[in-house]
Formats: structure tokens, C-alpha cells, sequence
């Protein structure tokens, strides 16, 4: 709230002194009232009034023919009509000192406050309002209190009139010159600004010293906003002086520069830029977005912090490959020698990459290839990348998406977040330093999505050639074009990734190595890696074949070779300890003593072990590891037509074992069975290694071979495996991930695999060292898959078979 005092508030109190000796008529009885807006008329005080309703000058011009006397009170809510609820009871008579009529029809008075009064009753409301009043004669006398008060008022006063300038002396000498306490706060009241409610309380106040209390409480507000007002005027004055004071500064540096022959610094920062956008290959929009921020940089000082937002975004700008490629490489065999140098086969890979080749050097402007390498880990996924960017001449940049939940890691920030950057994408193209780099994005099947955003949605474009050429980040929101990079992405499964992602990508799957591809891998990339890794020379150790080969199936079992790697380094540390501490100067490797650097073996053959009693048969299952061998075990036992699976099965998997037991049932008298069996006993159906989630189709076969090897008492062949779907009716469906599961029976010394009959023609693209060894039985039904893994003996009961061995 600030002061109303002005140099009218000095004529209006000149006014109200000379005022007092004029000689007021007698109040009557009943008198006119004229409604007051946003003011209250107070005794003894002289204030102008404009006058412009029909009603109030009908008043004012009877009132100046008669009396000159109005009854002055303030309306609660000047926007509604002139009723009584919407008058205040409590008013101020008052005289007409002056009037003028203007020309625009309204009517200007100067009146004065004679006396407070209280409104009785509105007698009528047209042609104006009347209304019986009863005048309140107001004691001005105080007590040695109300003394105190009324000269803390004055001192307050004068404190108001010294904090504000622009008042005249000639209102304290106004002040100081008033005796009586009523005209004072009365006075006072006029001059504040207050609103209507807080001057209509001081008018209604009875007592002449609780007036001086409450304008007293008003002035102390009055002075605390002005002093604080103050502070802050002066802050803004300083703080405006240092302002100008470098700009002056400024000016002087400037102008000693130009003297000196040297330019401006920021004006040759803002030169250095645009020659820097000069040199790029930028396209209309990218340099007309680039010129409106520079413009923008130019007239903002180095001090803003929009200044080093828009600085950060130009370099980002400038530091983008637009338009900058590499040149390929487009010699065919050089190409496939450097794919052979750096991985062993991946046949389907290295012609993939050939063929891009091939067609790029026929068709320069073609598209870059969208590839996806999906096999267990250790394949040589991610290695594969870097063979493929040295092989084309091309950059080579990484980027894992193992656990991105956020979107903006993708596309980045919007500029108006504090911090905010570019995404993934565009910082590796940066760093890349090319438009045409191999992309490799890697576990692509880890993307996780939650509050912040879907990943693998923003995605989509970066994967789309017909959308990646103009490519939006949030950040830069400009189009750079993505559609030369050949993006390759990683993934061990395909059902976590995004429908729409796979539908924009080529899946080229690595199922895994065999036992001699491990061994050739082993021979011609992991041991000189881990030689030279581990400081050993060739002539320091020496890897035997045979050695190599049970590091492979004795201690780690595995579809990639990355173990493989770590197994064979173990060795070589030890080695170098034994070399270095003088025990021996070089070492042989060999079956014999590969168990004192390893320590017992790992794994064990274990199938025939299983299978050598009825009710186990050997399945072959695909996992994110590459292929499994899984055993199915069945048990009967006394009770009644129950079926128990346990081992962690899935919905599907449990309905494959139902489905088998619902078959075998059916071909009681085929295959020898009862026909009551299931009547007194119940089945047990259990999948060993209960701590890994198991579930699909491709078990069901095996599920019916193991109840019906238990049933008939027909142990199952221990060199046979098998996979396959199975229907009530006995059919035989195909399956996938052959490859990894032929990989997995001839890691565990399987002679023959049966299959789907519909899997047939996918063994035309396994190569034939992986099939070596192997003898398939493709199976159209189940009966097919009885005859080739079931015995034809039956096997002796057990405790005949411990009496004997006792016996033995």
C-alpha cells in the first residue's frame, strides 16, 4: 500500500481549515442521500465529487436550492443497484462548498464533511434516495493516553512525508498546526490508501482514541511498506549503476580494441562459428535454423545463460558428420579375407555382407542394410561388428540398449530442460565422425520400457530406411540423415523385441560352434590372444588337441566360446606364475595334466546313465544360451488317475505332458499296456533341474516316450534324442532352433536325433560338419518316433536286477 498524499491533499486540508469558521445550516431530520463509490466522506474533510447518475444530480440540484446539505454513504459493492442492504448504515452529512455542470452532462462538486451520522431508515428511493437520519456528535477529548497516541500519530506522519519525496513541506506544516484528534485522524484517513472497508471502520469507531490506535496500526503498515520499498529502490538503483558501469567499461574496451587492430571478442567468437557452418554441407533448413541462432547468440551478453545454451547447440551443430562419408571398400575378396581373418565360419553372415557389397558397387546410392545377428552369447555377435566396419572401410561405433528404459536415450532431450542433450544416436554419430558408419546396437532384446518412455517405439524410425533419413532428435529438432549407416543389432532371444522392430530388420542367426569349430577357434584366435595377453610365447606352452578338446566338453559345455577363452586364460596364468617363479621353463598340455591348472571336470557324460532305466527319456531343448539337452523322467506309483508334473513346467508344457499321457492311454493294447494301468495307479512326470523355468511345445514327443518306456517297461535308446510337438492324434509338428539343438545332442554324444518330418528341409542349411556323426529319424507320427527310441527287450524288474548284481 503506498501514500495518497500529494500537493492536492495540502489544498484539500488549506480548504478544510478555512472552512471552519463558514457558517453550516441545522441538519434536518430527513434528507437526501447521495450513494459514494470506492470512497468514504469523513467530518470536517473537503474532497471534489463527480456526479453522473440522473438520480444523484436530481439531489444535487435540489440540494443547491435549499439547504446544500447531502447525506454522503458509501455503497458496499459498487457494482450492484442503489438498494439499502447495499448501503452502509454510518455516513458523514456534508456541505456543498461548490458545483459546476460540465458539458458531457455530468456535474462536479466540492463538498465538506460536517457531521457523522447513522442512517435510520430509507424512507423513498426515486426520484432519489431520502432517508431519517440521527446526527452523532463526537467528543474530542483525551485521556494522558489518547495524548500519547495522537503524537505518535503526528510523528508517524512526518516519518510517511520524509520517506516520500515528492510531498511538500507544506503538509507537515499542515499537520503539526491541527489540535483536535478527530480532525487529525480524519485528515490522515482522507490522505491513506486505504480501502472503503478500512475507512468505513475508522468513520464507525465511537471513541476518538480507539480511531487514533487503529490509524496508528495503519501508519506503522504504511512506513514498514515504504522503508521496504526503499530497500528495494535502492538495490535496483546499485544494482543499475554496476550495470552501467561495465557497459561503460565495455564500450572503453571496445573502443581501445578497435585502436589496437583488434576486433571484439565476442564478435570474433560469433565470426569463427559462422565460418566453421560455412564449411559444412549443411542443407536450406539446417543453415537457416543455424543462422537464427547465431543471430540470436550475437545480441545476447556472454553473462546470459540462454547465451551458453544456444553456444551448446551450435557446437553440437557444427560437430555433426553432415553429408561426410567414408568411402567403402568395394573389393569383394578383400572384404571376405578380412571377414575369415577375424571369425571362422558364419557363413550366412560373411555372404550377407559380400552380397551388400556386391550391390553397393553396382548401385552407389542404395540404402544401408538393417541386420540382426540373434544367437547364445560368445558367438562372436558383437566382434562380427567390427570385422564387418574394418572390412567395408567404415567407422565403427557400439552402443548397448541392455536395460535403456528411458525414451530420451534414444532421441534426447527437448532444449528446454536444463542440461539437456542429444540422444544415443546422435552422439555416436558425432563421435563416429561420419554419416556412414557401421551402427552397432547391441542387446537389443534388453530394452525395458516404463513411465519415461518406450525405447524400442523410438526405435521404429532410426530402423526404418524409408523414415531414417530424416531422423529428428529432440534436441537438435532437424532432420540428419541415418540412411547410409548399416545399423547392426544384437539380440540372444526374438520374443522380447518389439513386433514392429523385428518386422524392420534382417534376422540372421548364429546357433553356436561345434566340438571341431571350437577347436580350430581355439587354435587360431584364443590361444595367440591369451598368449599374448598373459606375456607367454608359443615355445613357453604348448595346447594339445586332445586337451583342448576336453577343456571343450569337460569343463565348459557351451554354444559360443567365450568360456572356451576364460578357460584356456586360467591355464595360461598359471604358466606364467610357474615360468616366472623359475619351476619350470615351458609347459605341455595334455589330457593327462590338464586337471592340476583345472581342477576336476565339470561335466560328464551322462546320457546313458540316465536312460538305462525305463521312464527317462532324453529330449533337446533350445534356450538364450544356445541348445540344452533336457532328460524327462517318469514314475508310476499306488493311487488312482492322477497326473503330478513337477520341475517348474510352463502352461504349455503341462499340456504337452497331459496331451502324451491322453495319447499313450489311448494305445494301451498297441503297445502292451493294461487297460485298467491308470485306474489304481497315479503318474509322476518331473523334468529335472527345478530351478530353471521350462516351457513349450517341442517336448511333447519326449513326454510320450518316457511314459510309454515306463509303461511297457522298455528302457529308451541311450544315444537317441528327440524334439517335436505332439497332438492327440498322434502327430508329430515341426519345431525351431534345430540348429542349436543338433549343436547340443552332438555336444552331449548323441548318434541320432529325431525329428519333426516337416523339419526335414531345414537341415539342407546346417552345414555338414555340424550334422557329422549324426543320424536323423524324421518322424510324421508318434508311432515312428516309438519304434526308433524304445528297446525291444524289456528290461528286468529292479529288485530282480539288485538281487542278481548282489549275486555278481
Amino acid at each position: 500500500m503506498a501514500s495518497d498524499m500529494n500537493d492536492e491533499t495540502v489544498t484539500t486540508a488549506n480548504a478544510t481549515e478555512k472552512a471552519k469558521t463558514e457558517e453550516i445550516p441545522r441538519i434536518p431530520e430527513i434528507i437526501g442521500v447521495l450513494p459514494l463509490k470506492n470512497t468514504v466522506m469523513y467530518p470536517f474533510t473537503v474532497i471534489p465529487l463527480s456526479i453522473g447518475e440522473q438520480s444523484s444530480i436530481a439531489l444535487i440540484d435540489e440540494a443547491v436550492s435549499s439547504t446544500k446539505l447531502i447525506a454522503c454513504v458509501a455503497m458496499k459493492d459498487p457494482t450492484q443497484t442503489r438498494k439499502a442492504e447495499n448501503l452502509y448504515q454510518y455516513g458523514t452529512v456534508a456541505n456543498i462548498l461548490r458545483m459546476m455542470k460540465l458539458p458531457d452532462g455530468t456535474i462536479a462538486l466540492l463538498t465538506q464533511g460536517v457531521s457523522k451520522i447513522r442512517v435510520e431508515e430509507y424512507i423513498v428511493f426515486e426520484p432519489y434516495i431520502k432517508a431519517r437520519i440521527q446526527t452523532i456528535e463526537e467528543s474530542d477529548e483525551l485521556s494522558t493516553r489518547g495524548e500519547a497516541l495522537f503524537r505518535n500519530v503526528l510523528t508517524q506522519c512526518q516519518k510517511i512525508i520524509s520517506l516520500t519525496p515528492y510531498l511538500p513541506d507544506e503538509l507537515q506544516a499542515t499537520l503539526i498546526n491541527i489540535e483536535s484528534a478527530l480532525r487529525l485522524v480524519y485528515l490522515v484517513c482522507s490522505v491513506l490508501k486505504l480501502t472503503v472497508e478500512e475507512k468505513q471502520q475508522i468513520l464507525e469507531i465511537p471513541a476518538v482514541e480507539e480511531k487514533l490506535e487503529k490509524i496508528s496500526q495503519l501508519l506503522s503498515r504504511e512506513i514498514e511498506i515504504l522503508e521496504l520499498g526503499g530497500k528495494i529502490k535502492s538495490q535496483v538503483e546499485t544494482e543499475m549503476s554496476k550495470t552501467q558501469r561495465e557497459y561503460f567499461l565495455r564500450e572503453q574496451l571496445k573502443a581501445i580494441q578497435q585502436e589496437l587492430g583488434e576486433g571484439d571478442e565476442r564478435q570474433v567468437e560469433i565470426k569463427e562459428i559462422r565460418e566453421k557452418l560455412d564449411a559444412k554441407k549443411l542443407s536450406e533448413e539446417v543453415r537457416k535454423e543455424a543462422d537464427r541462432e547465431l543471430e540470436r547468440l550475437g545480441k545476447l551478453p556472454p553473462a546470459s545463460a540462454e547465451y551458453h545454451v544456444i553456444r551448446t547447440y551450435l557446437d553440437w551443430i557444427i560437430d555433426l558428420p553432415w553429408g561426410e562419408y567414408t568411402e567403402d571398400h568395394l573389393d569383394l575378396e578383400h572384404a571376405q579375407k578380412v571377414l575369415d581373418e577375424d571369425h571362422y565360419d558364419l557363413k550366412e553372415v560373411k555372404e550377407r555382407i559380400v552380397e551388400y557389397l556386391a550391390v553397393r558397387k553396382r548401385k552407389p546410392d542404395m540404402k544401408g542394410p538393417i541386420l540382426c545377428f540373434v544367437g547364445p552369447p560368445g558367438t562372436g555377435k558383437t566382434s562380427l561388428g567390427q570385422s564387418i566396419a574394418r572390412a567395408l572401410g567404415r567407422k565403427f561405433v557400439r552402443m548397448s540398449l541392455g536395460g535403456v528404459r528411458d525414451e530420451a536415450e534414444i532421441r534426447g532431450h527437448r532444449r528446454t530442460y536444463i542440461g539437456a542433450l542429444p540422444g544415443r544416436i546422435i552422439q555416436s554419430i558425432r563421435r563416429a565422425g561420419s554419416a556412414n558408419p557401421v551402427f552397432m546396437m547391441d542387446e537389443v532384446d534388453k530394452v525395458g520400457a516404463d513411465f519415461r518412455g518406450d525405447p524400442s517405439s523410438a526405435l521404429l524410425e532410426v530402423l526404418d530406411p524409408e523414415q531414417n533419413s530424416s531422423f529428428r532428435d529432440h534436441y537438435l529438432d532437424l532432420p540428419f540423415d541415418l540412411s547410409q549407416v548399416m545399423f547392426i543389432t544384437t539380440a540372444n532371444i526374438l520374443q522380447t523385441i518389439h513386433p514392429a522392430l523385428q518386422d524392420r530388420m534382417e534376422i540372421l542367426r548364429l546357433a553356436g560352434y561345434t566340438e571341431d569349430e571350437k577347436l580350430w577357434i581355439a587354435k587360431k584366435y584364443l590361444l595367440p590372444r591369451q598368449l599374448s595377453e598373459n606375456g607367454l610365447e608359443s615355445q613357453h606352452v604348448d595346447f594339445e588337441d586332445v586337451a583342448i578338446r576336453k577343456i571343450i566338453n569337460s569343463y565348459t559345455r557351451e554354444a559360443g566360446v567365450r568360456n572356451l577363452e576364460r578357460t584356456i586364460a586360467r591355464v595360461c596364468r598359471k604358466v606364467a606364475l610357474e615360468i616366472s617363479t623359475g619351476k619350470k621353463e615351458q609347459e605341455r598340455i595334455t589330457e593327462d595334466n590338464l586337471g592340476v591348472y583345472l581342477g576336476p571336470e565339470k561335466h560328464f557324460p551322462e546320457v546313458a546313465l540316465r536312460t538305462s532305466s525305463p521312464g527317462v527319456a532324453t529330449g533337446l531343448a533350445w534356450t538364450e544360451t544356445g541348445g540344452d539337452v533336457l532328460f524327462i523322467e517318469a514314475l508310476a506309483m499306488p493311487g488312482g488317475k492322477n497326473l503330478t508334473l513337477t520341475g517348474q513346467l510352463g502352461d504349455v508344457m503341462q499340456e504337452s505332458a497331459k496331451a502324451a499321457l491322453s495319447f499313450v492311454r489311448s494305445r494301451t493294447k498297441e503297445l502292451g499296456i493294461p487297460d485298467d494301468f491308470f485306474a489304481n495307479q497315479d503318474i509322476h512326470v518331473h523334468v529335472p533341474a527345478g530351478a530353471i523355468p521350462k516351457d513349450g511345445p517341442s517336448a511333447g514327443i519326449t513326454m510320450a516316450v518316457a511314459i510309454a518306456s515306463l509303461l511297457t517297461n522298455r528302457p529308451v535308446r541311450e544315444d537317441v534324442a528327440m524334439t517335436g510337438e505332439i497332438t492327440l492324434s498322434g502327430l508329430v509338428l515341426p519345431i525351431g532352433g534345430v540348429k542349436e539343438k543338433i549343436l547340443a545332442a552332438k555336444r552331449a554324444g548323441i548318434k541320432t536325433v529325431i525329428l519333426p518330418k516337416k523339419n526335414e528341409k531345414d537341415l539342407v542349411e546346417i552345414e555338414e560338419e555340424s550334422k557329422a556323426g549324426l543320424s536323423f529319424v524324421f518322424a510324421e507320427n508318434i508311432d515312428d518316433v516309438f519304434k526308433a527310441a524304445l528297446t525291444n527287450g524289456q528290461q528286468k524288474p529292479a529288485s530282480k536286477q539288485r538281487s542278481k548284481r548282489r549275486t555278481d
